[in-house]
């Protein structure tokens, strides 16, 4: 028996940080990058690893090198961390797993540590392999706490639910991660929007820039926990841009959300210590009339422009950066890797 499963790459488009605390989010999917997982039934349980997981190399130079693109973590520690939580929730469930092992290997083109959720998204992948290989049904709208436990009750990487919650629902979502509704539910209220509301949307990431999730979060969440006003009100402000994104989509005008985009951006800014050049990509996407923020963590950005000049200006505004700028793939058919 042989399974197999993919997740995207992803976009916050406004609200986040604030998913990690009982904020509100919109998010949407890319298709333009995938993480795949391919199961096959095998004698033993085995971790294949990919090129990402590599520890041979030509030279100290480009061992450095691997080191700045990939980190210092590939895949290997992610899929064992989703083996180990999927059992944990089968035996929690009391379902009984087959007497089955398997060989699991993975391939991905999202691009590492540049805030485009390339980690949740192959954790995604891997539980749906394993769903389909133990013929085992979790409900969508728990499916994402289940993934997002894996790494941050698994390994220890601050995350939110937002990139979970895209990656399973896919297309647009509106998330409201209401404290009270969550606590009842174990999970927040999420509305598919159509993308077809959403305005012309660019997305541009640096092909040489990188800073995990993992670094950008720290301290933010222990300055939260601990009632910062300055944090807290933070957060309710990126759960109102959210809001206010979500209502214009829905009312058709969503050629409208760019000015909240901007304040997403220019208020994480002033909560957050943010690297030059991130503050740089921003910056020059902004200068050419277009409306920019934080795909994520950093590393890539999400914005809306209008008509083609401006997103032949947006190209030209980084053709001498290491920067790629495309236009997302929401619901076209891509083939997989």
């Amino acid at each position: 028996m042989a399974v197999e499963a993919t997740a995207h790459a992803r976009a916050g488009l406004v609200g986040n940080p604030s998913d990690g605390y009982f904020g509100k989010t919109v998010s949407f999917i890319i298709r333009n990058f995938t993480a795949k997982v391919t199961l096959y039934e095998h004698p033993e349980v085995e971790i294949v690893p990919s090129f990402q997981d590599r520890s041979r190399y030509n030279s100290v130079r480009d061992l450095v090198e691997d080191v700045r693109a990939q980190g210092y973590y590939g895949g290997i520690r992610l899929m064992k961390a989703a083996i180990r939580k999927f059992v944990d929730y089968c035996d929690r469930e009391g379902i009984a797993l087959p007497d089955r092992n398997f060989s699991i290997r993975y391939r991905s083109d999202i691009p590492r540590r540049v805030g485009l959720a390339g980690s949740s998204a192959l954790v995604t992948a891997t539980i749906r392999c394993l769903m389909e290989f133990y013929e085992v049904d979790i409900p969508k709208p728990l499916l994402p706490k289940l993934i997002l436990s894996v790494e941050n009750e698994e390994l220890g990487i601050s995350a939110g639910l937002q990139d979970r919650v895209i990656q399973v629902y896919e297309g647009c979502v509106f998330m409201d991660f209401d404290k009270e509704h969550m606590e009842t539910h174990g999970h927040g209220r999420y509305e598919e929007i159509d993308p077809a509301l959403l305005p012309p949307l660019y997305v541009a990431y640096r092909t040489r820039l990188g800073e995990g999730s993992e670094v950008f979060h720290n301290n933010i969440r222990e300055r939260w926990l601990n009632g910062d006003p300055e944090v807290v009100q933070a957060m309710a402000d990126f759960a109102g841009y959210a809001q206010e994104v979500r209502d214009l989509l829905v009312a058709g005008r969503g050629a409208e959300i760019g000015e909240w985009l901007d304040q997403n951006f220019n208020r994480r800014r002033s909560l957050f210590k943010i690297s030059q050049d991130n503050i740089d990509m921003v910056e020059r996407a902004r200068s050419v009339g277009a409306s920019a923020k934080f795909a994520g963590s950093g590393g890539a950005i999400i914005g809306t422009y209008h008509g083609d000049e401006q997103y032949e200006a947006l190209i030209k505004a980084f053709e001498d950066t290491d920067t790629e700028v495309f236009k997302p793939d929401i619901l076209g058919a891509r083939i997989a890797l």
